[in-house]
């Protein structure tokens, strides 16, 4: 009785994971389509069109997608330094300094988790517009160095939660040695919070890879589109759009998000498990 109940339940996972996997195999069978066969029923074409990936590769005039994703990789990188940097301090100050007013600004961290991003949107917009900060990097790298930015006040908490979990002895005992706050942060509390901060890199990662709208804002020349921006040059102002080669870049621009987060999956499971549940 018991093997055949586990049988069932091992067939209907099984059958759901094939009707949720569907769109992925409609997208991949797509991007080996001509136009002509966008329509057809069939889930993969007769002929697979590989070139469509090659094409596709150089369909922008004067570029090609590999300056895309350099210029996605410069993006990336800055923000996930200074993201990494600026949250793991301010966490530290929360979760081991005592300052005036530090549960009253720790509550008002816990609002902005609650804060929808479009009530800030056109007051950024109109500061970093002011700060002819528009067409650059800056309105990225800035908020996340100040702690903020896409994510911030989560990776805080997150980081928060995972450093009061660590003991106060530790803290003492360095005190005894001659070590200074900046000195047990730096040799103490980093070593000890990798897999929150990794948890932090990947989220990080992944929600500044896929932030299309936040680019599409704030990025004008083409010389700094991002691989999301790039996608749309596809479409042209007659409306004749190649989908296969649409289709085919846009699966490769997912797959480094895919691939980072099932090579650091463990450490991503370890850092949540062992940081955000703790307080």
């Amino acid at each position: 009785m018991m093997a055949r109940r586990q049988g069932l339940t091992h067939l209907l996972l099984l059958i759901s994971s094939i009707i949720m996997m569907y769109p992925v195999f409609w997208w991949l069978g797509a991007s080996l389509k001509t136009n002509d066969e966008m329509r057809s029923p069939n889930l993969f074409p007769e002929t697979f069109r590989w070139a469509n990936y090659t094409e596709g590769w150089v369909s922008v005039p004067n570029y090609d997608f590999s300056v895309f994703y350099i210029n996605n990789l410069q993006l990336i990188s800055g923000v996930l330094f200074t993201s990494i940097v600026s949250c793991s301090l301010v966490a530290f100050a929360f979760a081991r300094l005592d300052f005036p007013l530090r549960k009253l600004w720790f509550g008002i961290l816990l609002v902005t988790l609650m804060l929808p991003t479009q009530v800030t949107i056109v007051p950024q917009y109109v500061l970093f517009s002011k700060f002819d900060w528009i067409n650059t990097y800056l309105p990225f790298y800035v908020p996340h160095l100040l702690a903020g930015g896409v994510g911030g006040p989560f990776f805080i908490y997150l980081l928060v939660q995972f450093i009061r979990s660590i003991p106060k002895e530790l803290d003492e005992s360095a005190k005894i040695d001659g070590c200074s706050w900046f000195g047990i942060y730096w040799r103490i509390i980093i070593p000890l919070t990798k897999p929150a901060l990794v948890t932090v890199a990947i989220y990080c990662f992944l929600w500044n890879w896929d932030d299309f709208f936040g680019q599409l804002l704030y990025i004008n020349s083409v010389d700094k589109y991002t691989v999301n921006l790039a996608l749309k040059l596809f479409i042209d102002s007659a409306g004749t759009v190649p989908w296969g080669q649409m289709l085919a870049m846009s699966l490769v621009s997912v797959l480094p998000a895919v691939i980072i987060f099932f090579i650091a999956q463990k450490h991503f499971v370890e850092g949540i498990a062992s940081g955000a549940l703790k307080g």
